[in-house]
């Protein structure tokens, strides 16, 4: 499981870092440390829904998240990301606090995910899109990703992260399609 962001403390409550929150709120649920190296990566392993998991929250930052893949394909050429793999991220069409889960398709210009498609060479990486909303009128795309939830975004995200969480626990469990059915 893969958690998209920039890594450093100036972007841990951005827009931007909601799919490092969302992995963090899963990894706490779990009783999961995400206190080890490896894959360019906070990493922790543990059990979800009884399987063996990993929860990575590459430090690569965002544009480059698919360093962090490469980086696992050279430990485990055989690692296939259709299957074993699920991707959390910002997404700017959806509103703030919705989410959206999809066994495959393009980036929809989210450059994080644009990386992890090069890297793995396929469209077809399961992904679950956590929705922030559009930048008001004047303001750049850039400036707002990087920016902070507003406060009264930031109300609502709780009970949005525990939806997602939820969600990521059903797809280990169950896979995509049944995830999507059931939270989409």
């Amino acid at each position: 499981m893969l958690g998209l962001g920039n890594p450093g403390e100036e972007y841990a409550r951005t827009r931007h870092n909601i799919g490092f929150q969302v992995v963090e709120s899963l990894a706490r649920h779990l009783g999961i440390s995400l206190t080890g190296r490896r894959w360019a990566s906070h990493l922790g392993e543990g059990l979800c829904a009884g399987k063996p998991t990993a929860l990575a929250l590459p430090q690569t930052f965002m544009n480059r998240s698919g360093q962090a893949l490469d980086c696992l394909f050279e430990d485990c050429p055989e690692f296939d990301p259709s299957r074993a793999l699920i991707v959390v991220y910002d997404d700017l069409d959806l509103p703030c606090g919705q989410m959206r889960l999809r066994a495959s398709g393009s980036a929809g210009g989210q450059k994080g995910m644009a990386s992890l498609i090069q890297s793995a060479g396929s469209e077809a990486i399961p992904r679950l899109r956590f929705g922030i909303g559009r930048p008001p009128e004047g303001q750049g795309v850039t400036e707002f990703v990087l920016a902070p939830f507003s406060p009264d975004e930031a109300a609502l995200l709780p009970p949005c992260i525990e939806k997602a969480t939820e969600a990521l626990e059903h797809f280990v469990e169950f896979g995509i399609d049944s995830a999507m059915n059931h939270f989409n």
